[in-house]
């Protein structure tokens, strides 16, 4: 077999294309010479500009429930998170694309984790926004860490999210404290309850709700009569709530979500009690009353309001205008401004230098939909919360 000549290392791609390209003159002018060379140049140029072109579109993740009982919320979060991409691409002078890639956590860690895993082993994705469910949140944030993605949470509410400080990761919902403080105020001197009976599911997310709303209750001269703690997926309540009843609080706390908490109001139903169920925004959601049914009534959640204003208003206008087949849930707009916060960050430090993108969110001050957000040392929203109640009330949520 005959053995190719090598070519000298000093010869370059121009002088290859330039060797190989055929002439039919044996002296070429200095004019064709000229053009030839020109054609080379820009053949070269072309292939250099090709991999920097096909950067030019990065990846953003979302994680949320989109199946089964709290698809709602995620639902909605993912038309808020692809809405702002779509916004970011259709804006002239933008430096780069954006393609967002949906990955469904179910409410389940374990799938939360393999979708992290999805999401950080994939080149192109340069940072995420996730999660509702506050266990599912603390089992991926050190997934996001470990690779320093940039990960901003826009639902989960567990204080440890933003305790563990991980630099990485930020919030831009109120934690479960913030939530719980005016609930238990509203509690004591709007309700004028005395006696509260508390139930909270063993989560981290259920522990810290028993605790701050029991905490903040007693400060406001309430007494806490019980407290009892049950697993998640839990779905006979009847010896707790017997023994609940027994103590006739004036109202009874819930401190978990919502597929516990339609069974729970559905089976003090049963047993004849007919206090009000209270809680925050992790029961808020119309699938408790289509699994509580008529006993729904009487269910009183508060939430953060939102604050009013044109940003949220145009947002609310292209979520109509897109004509999505979910409606926007509660966590709509956090996704919204996740994505925006987001967007504004990778711009500012550029999109191949994440620690620079983590720092820039941590300093931003961003004219959201949920109003102006800014971010305190540990990555947690620093927008007050003002509180706003609702009440199922034949079988619809009302504003209370």
């Amino acid at each position: 077999m005959k053995t190719p000549r090598r070519q000298p290392a000093h010869i370059t791609n121009q002088d290859r294309l330039t060797m190989q390209a055929p002439s039919t003159f044996a002296a070429p002018s200095s004019a064709r010479r000229r053009f030839a060379a020109s054609a080379v140049t820009l053949a070269a140029a072309a292939l250099l500009c090709g991999p920097a072109l096909a950067q030019s579109t990065v990846k953003l993740g979302f994680i949320g429930p989109v199946s089964g009982g709290n698809a709602q919320q995620g639902l909605g979060a993912k038309n808020g998170f692809l809405l702002a991409i779509d916004q970011w691409n259709a804006t002239p002078g933008v430096p780069f694309k954006v393609e967002g890639v949906v990955l469904d956590d179910a409410s389940d860690p374990q799938t939360g984790v393999s979708a992290a895993l999805k999401l950080v082993n994939d080149r192109d994705m340069v940072g995420a926004i996730g999660h509702w469910n506050s266990p599912v949140a603390l089992a991926t944030l050190p997934v996001f860490n470990r690779v320093q993605m940039p990960f901003i949470v826009w639902g989960a509410i567990g204080p440890k999210i933003t305790d563990q400080n991980f630099a990485n990761t930020t919030r831009v919902t109120p934690t479960l404290v913030n939530e719980n403080k005016p609930l238990a105020t509203w509690a004591a001197t709007g309700l004028g309850a005395k006696k509260i009976a508390i139930i909270a599911d063993t989560s981290d997310y259920g522990r810290a709700n028993l605790s701050s709303f029991g905490q903040f209750f007693k400060a406001d001269k309430g007494s806490v009569v019980a407290e009892e703690s049950y697993p998640v997926g839990t779905t006979d309540f009847r010896s707790i709530l017997t023994k609940v009843k027994s103590l006739n609080p004036d109202a009874v706390y819930f401190g978990g979500v919502i597929t516990e908490a339609g069974i729970v109001r559905k089976q003090m139903a049963e047993l004849g009690m007919k206090q009000p169920m209270l809680g925050i925004s992790g029961m808020f959601d119309p699938q408790l009353i289509q699994i509580a049914g008529a006993a729904a009534d009487g269910t009183i959640v508060g939430t953060p309001k939102s604050q009013l204003n044109p940003k949220l208003d145009a947002m609310s206008k292209a979520y109509a205008a897109k004509g999505y087949a979910d409606s926007e849930s509660p966590y709509t707009k956090y996704a919204y401004d996740a994505t925006g916060i987001l967007l504004q960050s990778l711009k500012t430090a550029g999109p191949k230098e994440k620690v620079a993108v983590a720092k820039a969110i941590r300093a931003i001050r961003y004219e959201g939909v949920t109003g102006t957000v800014t971010f305190d040392s540990n990555g947690q929203t620093q927008i007050p919360v003002e509180l706003q109640l609702h009440e199922v009330k034949d079988g619809k949520w009302v504003n209370r």
